[in-house]
């Protein structure tokens, strides 16, 4: 097969964080598939097609992405941030694992891109300089009661805490209950870092005590950070630093 498919991180918004790599492969692109804001970033030229669709199709979308290849043409499907990070890397092997078995013996690639975790957490300091872990708090593909339970289990395990997708129009009520489970298990001074638009001109953080954390300080644009029972706060003539030690 002459074909191929990358799926490529277009990091957090900065087009100076997106990767050499990410650039090579979408300059040899014939086409390239996404959700409709990401391929919004990727500019017109010609012998380039765009295939633009919903967020809510991914399978859809993954096995467009692997058919074409398999007809030859070079893709490049892109995610933003990281695509292996609650982006569209697992959806081509879902779509891989259960499409024709012709498509195993593509020439497919992961192009590694900085993640909006990792993005806030650099704006703000060093708030995952320890264990931590990421949860994503959309209930789109995975039922609310599995989100309350490896919330909770995070936060008695003390891990500081990275969460995507923490409130929506549809779904506001989620993260006030996720800020009540964080009270019911950590110390109200835990420090929480709310990080919008990060890397882009609308940048803005706020640092706050989980007590005085409102559901109305995030929306999806928002990488919400928790910091552990280790996480301190450095004042600095430039704000605010926060950071968790190496050492527990």
């Amino acid at each position: 097969m002459t074909g191929w498919v990358a799926v490529a991180g277009l990091g957090p918004g900065d087009e100076a964080l997106v990767t050499p790599q990410v650039r090579a492969a979408l300059d040899a692109a014939t086409d390239i598939v996404g959700y409709i804001p990401y391929v919004a970033r990727i500019a017109p030229r010609a012998g380039l097609v765009l295939h633009a669709s919903d967020n809510r199709v991914e399978l859809d979308r993954a096995a467009h992405a692997l058919q074409m290849a398999a007809d030859g043409r070079r893709v490049v499907v892109v995610s933003s941030g990281d695509p292996g990070v609650f982006a569209m890397a697992s959806a081509l092997f879902e779509a891989l694992e259960h499409g024709p078995a012709d498509w195993r013996a593509l020439d497919i690639r992961i192009l590694p891109g900085i993640t909006a975790m990792l993005a806030a957490a650099a704006s703000a300091g060093a708030p995952l300089g320890h264990d931590f872990c990421a949860i994503n708090l959309s209930d789109n593909l995975k039922p609310w009661a599995l989100i309350e339970k490896r919330l909770r289990l995070a936060a008695e395990a003390d891990f500081a805490m990275a969460f995507y997708n923490p409130r929506s129009k549809s779904r506001p009520e989620g993260f006030a209950r996720v800020l009540e489970i964080l009270r019911d298990c950590c110390d109200e001074d835990r420090p929480v870092l709310f990080a919008r638009a990060v890397s882009t001109p609308e940048e803005a953080l706020r640092i706050v005590p989980l007590g005085r954390a409102r559901p109305d300080m995030a929306d999806m644009r928002t990488m919400v950070i928790v910091g552990s029972s280790l996480t301190r706060i450095v004042e600095t003539p430039r704000g605010p630093v926060l950071y968790t030690p190496r050492s527990a």
